[in-house]
Parts: C-alpha cells; structure tokens; sequence
C-alpha cells in the first residue's frame, strides 16, 4: 500500500475527503496554549483530537515550524509521532513545496520522508523531473506537485502560453504521462479555478489532487466535486487550515464542511 492507497482507504473508511491543515502560526494560537513548552505540540494534539474522527488527511505546512527554530522542528516530529501512534491510517502531507539540485533534494527527501516520516509533500515542478527524482523514487510515497495554484498571482506564471497551451496544462500532462512511473504522483489544483480543475482531471485520468483554496479562500464545494471527483468517486483531498483549527469549535466546523462535501458527493 502506498500513500495514495492509504489515503482511498482512510476516505473510504470515514466517507470523509476533508484534510485538516496544522498551520499552527505561533502568532495565533489561543493563549491557553502559549505558556507551556511546547505550545504548537499542545495545540497540534488538540486539534487532532478534535477532528480526526472527520479527516482523512492532516497536512503540516512546514514554515510555520522552520520559524520557531529548533523547538518548532521538535513539535513538528512530536505531532507526527502522535498521529503515528493515535490514527496511523491518516494520511501525512508535509506541505514544503521542494526542488532543488540532484544532492540536495535527495537531502530534502530522506529529511521529510524518512527523517521525520511523512507519507507525501508537496513539490515545485520548475526545475524539472531530476530535481524531484529522489522523491519519486520512494514508491510507498506520495509526490504532490504544483499544477494550478490558489494564490492571486498564480495566472502571472502558470497562465504563461507554452506551444499552445498554459504552463498548468503541460505540468498536469508532464506528471500525468511521464512522471508517474511509481504510480506515486498526485497535484496541487486550486479550488478557485473549478473549470480548470475539470480540465485537469480529463487530461489526468483518475490522478488524486490536493485542493487548496476552500474556506478562507473561497473555493466552491459544489463546483470543485462537479470538477475534480475521478471515477471512484474520490481523487480529492479538500484543505481547510485556518478555517477549522482557528475556529471556535474545531470539532464542529470540521465536520460541518465534511458533511458541506459529502452533499454534494454522489
């Protein structure tokens, strides 16, 4: 079973395509949490307990751990050790955006895969297939690469006309049909441009895509399920971060937007 595998399985088994985002921002973590230790730590095992029951995937975006040193790298492997020893069906996502030269990502790979034990990340196709061939290369992982991104500035690059069609549509065939030799490749496909996302998903197959942009954002659910479910009624992992770990009630909000998903499911 590799990651993907692991995925379907978890959203089969909880009928739930929600990813709950642990973008745990110092700044603004309640202050019943702030005075320990480790306070992202705490507010991480909070969260989790909150939600799990309703997520079949937890992504870290990791800068908001990189910025608190040495001691947010240590909450970063003690939040995954507590997902390991409490829901080891649930899914990982390191959300890092890697690439780099052949040594250095080859560096990039063991530390989040095998270092801290991560079941996918999230990775920049611009340098080119041998900049993400270490990660491509652990076949039990998930490779998770930038096709159409939520942020406003998005168009300014991936819009670019490349012989006749935007830099997205020749990064979703590139990874579909020359990357995927592991069977181990999903992308990033933004919630905010559904008729891209269903063009996406015609030239993918039943390929799964990471979809950012619900919540805060203002992605529409009913238009990202019309676009983006594949053929076995999954192939969607929805984010929401800031939305349900900030909310007042975590539990609540992150069961309210899975079951907004599943009513819009077939």
């Amino acid at each position: 079973m590799n990651a993907i595998d692991k995925y379907d399985a978890r959203a089969t088994k909880l009928n739930s395509l929600l990813c709950v985002g642990l973008d745990s921002d110092m700044t603004r973590l309640p202050q019943s949490f702030r005075s320990g230790e480790t306070p992202q730590l705490a507010f991480n095992r909070h969260i989790i307990d909150a939600t799990a029951e309703h997520a079949a995937a937890f992504k870290f975006n990791i800068a908001f751990y990189e910025a608190n040193g040495a001691s947010g790298w240590t909450q970063l492997a003690g939040s995954l050790e507590y997902l390991r020893q409490h829901h080891p069906d649930a899914i990982t996502i390191c959300d890092a955006k890697r690439a780099d030269i052949g040594n250095t990502s080859n560096a990039y790979a063991r530390s989040i895969f095998q270092e801290l034990g991560f079941d996918a990340v999230t990775l920049n196709p611009y340098l080119g297939r041998d900049a993400l061939q270490p990660f491509l290369d652990f076949p039990d992982k998930a490779c998770i690469i930038l096709c159409r991104t939520s942020n406003p500035g998005s168009a300014e690059i991936q819009d670019l006309n490349v012989g006749g069609q935007s830099l997205w549509q020749l990064v979703a065939e590139k990874v579909a049909r020359y990357w995927n030799d592991n069977r181990n490749c999903m992308l990033v496909v933004s919630a905010t441009n559904p008729g891209e996302m269903a063009r996406i998903r015609a030239l993918t197959g039943d390929m799964t895509f990471l979809v950012p942009g619900i919540g805060a954002q203002g992605g529409d659910i009913s238009a990202v399920l019309a676009a983006g479910l594949n053929s076995a009624g999954r192939g969607l992992i929805i984010n929401s971060s800031r939305g349900i770990i900030f909310a007042d009630d975590p539990a609540a909000a992150a069961a309210d937007l899975r079951a907004a998903i599943n009513e819009h499911r077939p």
